[in-house]
């Protein structure tokens, strides 16, 4: 069993792979948080609550001074009845009163895990794979009922957690703060990792103390962000890699989120997430449900590096869905940096017979196929095909990559809208906006209202007709706008601050419909770059365009810091031209072809201006990713020297059966009077010999891990080096 109740103490036991959470049922009903860690087989009751008279502590028994929710860790919590930190619901009700008191009612057990109504989520093949706990919770006097859902995996030292809302009494409720999750700690000797970032800098590691008070990374721009990831995590100090404690949570979700830590007075930290409480309300009506998104929570006893082989295992097995899932990814061309607007079908078609010679798979049509789209002022919305730069229409662009053996993709930016657009001429009232005010743009565009079901109708409607008249095997989703003037003409003026989440939930209404419907395109998530990089957008697609940011040097930082939550087979990473356009900087063409190589390989150049010596490289690259794509899509990943903690970086592919390695080395900046490097790879069987396919040198899986290999001194900038080994015995 996976889920043990004591009906003696009225504890619950949940048991992943190596970590135990435990909590009980204490007096009025209340859920208190006991423990959560590495595994135990058993509970007594060897750290039971305490209960201490505390000075300024509100008490919900009178005859008890010691008894205090403020006190007392706990699962779930509200605010009102004296416990004065972060609270994880409020409700109000019609008499204007914010106060209730959800406690324990019941409780059932059962093998599997539920999904959840209209929200990606993790799931399960079997039911054998994992159990799920449901706690009732119940509040009569505000008819009000919650039952929190915990899942835990018999294979993954993973807990997910989300709630549901049940208005079970006679009147409209509104739920003004419903957060998935909340967890107290009996310490505060933590460190708080989290991910910043902004466009074309995405998911920089932050690595602080937590201190009294509370620390927060949330985002209210109507999605997940390029500025905070809905992701932290609690480390003990001394946590390295491969070593210490970590306890982190990521949010299953793509819009307005909070994820908060407070330390009380007592030195106590509690963390808490979910949907952003900021701007929030939803009205619950009587008879009816609200489900929160899912947080998954992960612990560790060995590093960072647990950590993220929880989560990549977790999401390209449980998370990912669909025919790609397991399928090799594609190496493509996309031609936006190598054309941006300007470009007509004999243009395209000399970047495909470019690309066939040189062995890429896919041709990707960026933007500015549609409408009347010359530059970012129009045509958003009017996704019909621009007969002024391809006269035979997108069939004729994907007929010519087919018949020379390549496949055709499509960019979309489906949620916008340009008010110089047919659309937006004939629909006005579809865009995201608040009565008697000008709207304000950016980059020369509106959101639509994905809230409305005739705005999602029309978009399911116009990209499924595009993709069925065309073979088109890929489409990059866009999305480069975040939400002002939030507002929608279709819903009444007491549920206007349901609009964000009621977008998000319109948003997996149309990928789930247009993924179902074509199950054999590849999706491509994007938000100019990586803002909108997280778990909920996976479930729906399998890969996303990591960053704007085409710059090698800058991508060592974006991919390593992307890798802590997802796996490279979900990295777009593409080569471009020097000098880069992002950031000018000049980065050899072998360095800027091992950052790529080490996410899904694609190139954004005019590959009809190489010269010579380029085209025999990149016809390399390509030859050579062909040959290890595998072990990088569907291998481990082990990050090595980070680019945050100094001028080199490193990491290593192991493939499943842990018979080939593929290592990259990174210097950024060449220094006089340098130390020897040693890179010492990590993963590999210590009992196989691997022979070094480049120099024929034959190592212990041993040696390598702990002696290493000894770097070359190189005397220039932006270098990079890779190595390939195989197993002995099957070389």
């Amino acid at each position: 069993m996976s889920i043990i109740f004591d009906s003696h103490n009225n504890t619950f036991h949940l048991q992943g792979k190596n970590t135990s959470y435990i909590f009980q049922v204490i007096r009025g009903g209340y859920l208190a948080h006991l423990y959560w860690g590495h595994k135990i087989r058993n509970y007594n009751m060897s750290n039971p609550l305490s209960f201490i008279d505390r000075g300024f502590c509100a008490n919900p028994f009178a005859d008890d001074r010691k008894f205090s929710l403020d006190t007392i860790p706990q699962e779930y919590t509200t605010y009102g009845n004296g416990d004065f930190r972060i609270p994880t619901y409020e409700i109000q009700l019609e008499n204007g009163s914010t106060i209730t008191n959800l406690t324990y009612v019941s409780h059932k057990i059962f093998k599997g895990k539920p999904a959840l109504n209209g929200l990606p989520s993790v799931y399960t093949l079997s039911d054998d794979e994992a159990e799920t706990l449901e706690v009732t919770l119940e509040d009569d006097i505000a008819g009000v009922r919650a039952m929190l859902l915990y899942t835990v995996f018999n294979d993954f030292n993973v807990i997910t957690r989300s709630v549901i809302f049940e208005n079970i009494g006679c009147e409209n409720i509104n739920l003004l703060r419903a957060l998935s999750a909340s967890v107290d700690f009996r310490d505060d000797d933590f460190q708080l990792i989290t991910l910043y970032g902004s466009h074309t800098n995405e998911k920089n590691i932050c690595r602080r103390n937590i201190v009294p008070g509370i620390q927060m990374v949330d985002s209210a721009r109507g999605a997940s962000s390029p500025q905070q990831a809905p992701f932290l995590a609690l480390v003990r100090n001394n946590t390295t890699e491969t070593t210490g404690e970590v306890y982190s949570f990521n949010f299953v979700y793509s819009g307005n989120f909070t994820g908060q830590v407070e330390v009380d007075q007592y030195k106590n930290t509690r963390v808490a997430m979910g949907i952003n409480p900021f701007q929030f309300n939803w009205m619950l009506e009587p008879g009816k449900c609200f489900q929160t998104p899912e947080v998954v929570m992960t612990y560790s006893s060995n590093g960072l590096d647990e950590m993220s082989q929880e989560y990549h295992k977790l999401y390209t097995t449980r998370l990912c869905r669909g025919s790609f899932k397991n399928k090799p990814r594609p190496i493509l061309i996309n031609n936006w940096e190598a054309t941006y607007f300007d470009f007509n079908a004999e243009k395209l078609k000399d970047i495909i017979k470019s690309a066939k010679d040189l062995g890429i798979e896919l041709f990707v049509l960026d933007d500015g196929w549609f409408g009347k789209r010359d530059n970012d002022l129009s045509s958003l919305g009017d996704w019909f095909v621009d007969k002024k730069k391809l006269p035979n229409g997108l069939e004729d662009i994907a007929s010519y990559a087919n018949i020379l053996g390549m496949e055709f993709g499509l960019w979309f930016e489906p949620e916008m809208i340009s008010q110089d657009s047919e659309l937006y001429r004939n629909h006005p009232d579809w865009c995201i906006h608040t009565p008697n005010r000008d709207p304000i743009v950016g980059r020369n565009q509106l959101v639509l209202d994905l809230s409305r079901h005739d705005v999602c109708d029309y978009l399911i409607e116009s990209i499924a007709d595009i993709l069925s008249k065309n073979n088109i095997t890929y489409v990059k989703w866009d999305m480069n706008r975040h939400m002002t003037h939030i507002g929608s003409s279709a819903l009444e003026p007491s549920r206007q601050r349901e609009v964000p989440h009621r977008y998000i939930l319109g948003l997996y209404h149309i990928m789930e419909t247009l993924v179902s419907r074509f199950p054999n395109v590849l999706f491509e998530s994007c938000s100019s770059g990586g803002g909108r990089f997280d778990a909920g957008m996976l479930y729906y697609m399998p890969q996303t365009w990591t960053s704007d940011n085409t710059d090698a040097i800058c991508r060592l930082k974006i991919q390593y810091g992307t890798s802590l939550l997802y796996p490279p087979i979900t990295m777009g990473a593409h080569i471009s031209t020097c000098p880069n356009h992002q950031v000018g900087r000049i980065t050899p063409l072998e360095t800027r072809g091992h950052v790529a190589m080490s996410g899904n390989l694609g190139y954004e150049l005019d590959l009809t201006k190489l010269t010579d010596e380029e085209k025999l490289l990149i016809k390399g690259q390509i030859s050579k990713y062909k040959e290890i794509r595998n072990t990088i899509q569907f291998g481990r990943f082990h990050r090595i020297l980070s680019p945050f903690e100094g001028n080199e970086t490193a990491w290593n592919f192991i493939s499943k059966d842990e018979k080939e390695v593929v290592a990259f080395y990174f210097k950024t900046l060449s220094e006089p009077a340098t130390s020897i490097t040693t890179l010492k790879l990590k993963g590999l069987d210590p009992n196989r010999n691997y022979i070094n396919l480049d120099t024929s040198e034959i190592f212990g899986g041993d040696e390598l891990i702990h002696v290493g290999i000894t770097l070359p001194r190189i005397k220039k900038d932006f270098i990079s080096l890779m190595f390939h080994f195989k197993s002995l015995d099957d070389y």
